[in-house]
């Protein structure tokens, strides 16, 4: 039977499960510190209890909302991530970010997609036949749909990339071309509100971010996937990269658990951040 919510007054505390692995090394990256702060600071609207994305579908009747953070790719826990959604819909337990995302929370279909639909992202196929479509580069990058935080990223030639895409499953894996580009930008939206921008001036320190002022022209371009994606609530990151020519192109489109670099910005962004997290999770449809 689905949990009982409590809509007492206004001394009411809402119970929130946030799901994250503290023990996921990241490359470059502290998940649990980033996850320890945000749990400090929800404790103080919320009752916050933490637990590992494999515990996530046993716990959650216990909950009246669950929040997804650095809970590590989900190619590493693929059955119990499935569990965890089912459980979710069947109690009706608000989850944050909602379950309809259709970016990195899908697979990355999207970006073959988008590339097919004409939109400023890099180029990208998912079939043997469609290679040639791609520029004409030394280096492709192949990657699997499922993957994230570069699981399973390889660099190829073309000859390799079409091998690897006959020899298959069937759309499991993505092709695109390795470009050179000036840096990689990202920008961080809570609902569909912009709150900041980070990016990292050297490409070969991916995670060596600084903060980044972003101009009309790229809140412009990142808007245009958060409205794609059509999640009214949650937080999003649209990681792009500058080409040499100065355009702006799509790498990913992060909506289930992307990391917030929350120790690169200043304090008052980050408060900012944090008061609009807390607003946006309270307003979650119940």
């Amino acid at each position: 039977m689905p949990p009982v919510l409590l809509t007492g007054g206004e001394d009411h505390r809402p119970s929130l499960l946030l799901v994250t692995d503290l023990a996921y090394e990241a490359r470059g990256r502290r998940y649990c510190d980033e996850d320890i702060f945000l749990a400090s600071r929800l404790r103080e609207t919320f009752d916050v209890a933490l637990c590992h994305p494999r515990e996530a579908a046993a716990l959650l009747d216990r909950f009246e909302l669950a929040l997804v953070r650095n809970s590590g790719p989900v190619l590493h826990y693929r059955e119990a991530y499935d569990a965890f959604r089912a459980r979710a819909l069947e109690l009706r337990v608000p989850v944050y970010n909602p379950l309809g995302g259709r970016g990195d929370m899908a697979g990355k279909q999207y970006l073959v997609e988008m590339s097919a639909a004409g939109l400023p992202v890099i180029p990208t196929v998912d079939r043997a036949a469609e290679l040639p479509g791609l520029p004409d580069v030394p280096q492709y990058a192949v990657k699997p749909k499922l993957g994230a935080d570069s699981v399973g990223l390889r660099f190829v030639t073309a000859a390799e990339a079409r091998a690897e895409l006959e020899a298959a499953a069937e759309g499991s894996l993505l092709v695109q071309p390795r470009i050179g580009f000036r840096h990689e930008v990202s920008f961080y939206f809570v609902d569909h509100d912009f709150q900041y921008a980070l990016y990292a001036p050297d490409p070969e320190r991916r995670w060596v971010l600084e903060p980044y002022a972003a101009s009309a022209e790229d809140l412009e371009f990142a808007r245009r996937f958060i409205a794609w994606n059509t999640l009214d609530h949650g937080i999003q990151r649209v990681d792009a990269c500058r080409t040499a020519d100065g355009a702006l192109l799509l790498v990913e489109l992060e909506d289930l658990n992307p990391y917030l670099s929350l120790d690169r910005v200043g304090e008052d962004v980050r408060e900012a951040f944090v008061a609009r997290l807390k607003t946006s999770i309270a307003s979650l449809p119940r």
